[in-house]
């Protein structure tokens, strides 16, 4: 999902706390307390860490996106367990792969799908031991037995990206369903969608009754065909913030991402939340311990502290992406974080299409030049 993350940038509010080394192996001694816009480096160890009762010592080396896991989750567990928490940051999967297969000595991952896939298939996985992991229950099965962990043996889905629909009632006056409605003349330049070749072709690909990762030619033909009809109705092409344009009134309808879907609700709450008819794409990134992990108890506490319910809704509320646990529904401060089950169980994985790539590249070029 950062593809979807790549593909979403989620809103924290950043708290103060320690950084120094990495996880990569070198002993950790003292630190100052040291903070900045983009959330700490790590948090390190200030002192010799003691040995848990399994015998590891109390150390967690956590892998993923700079401030993904919220600061003040990360100084609760601390504070609950003593297990002190070395946070190293990476700026994508396919780098995070790259550190692993070189055997960085990293405890717990959070990453995307894809990637995750591909590292299962390169062994580099350890299984679950899910009876060290009392919360596992609370998982909502929609989120797993997913391609990239069929049986649910290595993964903790953590937050999903789902690309939505969201349209301003007062300047519509039908109730819109689906992509379909985005062609409706209605809508005559007061479309805005992210600027992205997958995701807008997709959802052309979606009105035919396609899959979002079709390679066929001549059904990308058609899609395309599709797609250059919508262009009178596009406002703007726009992958930060389409947001914007909701808000100012400039756009009546817009596809975006989950956490700029957040941001507009969270300034206009009239706006309305559409789950495509047609079916939705969508991402997970979840939580995986390395099959080298160090210190895997101490990973498997810490997936449990973070399948809490509670504690996984005040997660969900700080990162604005869509909550995989069911009983942090009930707690979640913005109900539009929670997806129906039945729009999840018609949701589409965006996969790689190998060579079409370019084929989804040059319809992409040819519609922005129109």
């Amino acid at each position: 999902m950062k593809q979807i993350k790549r593909i979403f940038t989620a809103l924290l509010a950043v708290c103060t706390l320690a950084a120094a080394s990495g996880c990569n192996g070198d002993s950790a001694s003292s630190s100052q307390i040291i903070g900045g816009a983009d959330g700490p480096t790590s948090i390190v160890v200030t002192d010799d860490p003691q040995p848990t009762e399994g015998g590891e010592e109390k150390v967690l080396n956590i892998f993923t996106w700079a401030t993904y896991f919220p600061d003040d989750i990360l100084a609760e567990f601390t504070e609950q367990t003593g297990i002190k928490i070395n946070y190293s940051n990476f700026s994508s999967n396919e780098e995070m792969l790259m550190k692993l297969e070189a055997g960085g000595e990293y405890d717990l991952v959070l990453a995307s799908d894809y990637i995750i896939d591909i590292a299962r298939g390169e062994n580099l996985l350890a299984q679950l031991d899910t009876s060290k992991i009392p919360n596992f229950g609370n998982i909502n099965p929609a989120f797993q037995s997913k391609f990239y962990d069929p049986e649910n043996q290595y993964t903790v889905p953590y937050a999903a990206g789902i690309p939505l629909l969201i349209y301003n009632p007062d300047m519509v006056d039908f109730e819109v369903k689906g992509f379909e409605d985005l062609w409706n003349p209605a809508f005559a330049d007061s479309v805005v969608v992210m600027d992205d070749a997958r995701n807008v072709i997709g959802l052309a690909l979606k009105t035919l009754g396609k899959s979002l990762n079709e390679t066929d030619p001549a059904v990308l033909e058609q899609a395309k065909e599709k797609l250059f009809s919508l262009k009178p109705n596009i406002r703007a092409l726009d992958y930060d913030s389409p947001y914007n344009l909701m808000l100012s009134g400039e756009t009546a309808i817009g596809y975006m991402f989950t956490s700029q879907i957040i941001t507009a609700l969270n300034e206009n709450p009239e706006l309305k939340v559409v789950f495509p008819e047609e079916g939705l794409g969508f991402g997970i990134d979840s939580c995986f311990i390395p099959a080298q992990a160090p210190h895997p108890d101490n990973a498997h506490q810490f997936l449990d502290f973070i399948l809490d319910g509670q504690r996984s809704a005040h997660i969900t509320d700080q990162i604005y992406y869509i909550s995989c646990n069911a009983a942090a529904s009930e707690y979640l401060e913005n109900q539009a974080l929670v997806i129906p089950d039945e729009a999840i169980e018609s949701a589409e994985f965006m996969q790689d299409v190998g060579e079409a790539t370019q084929v989804y590249n040059d319809i992409w070029a040819e519609f922005k030049l129109q």
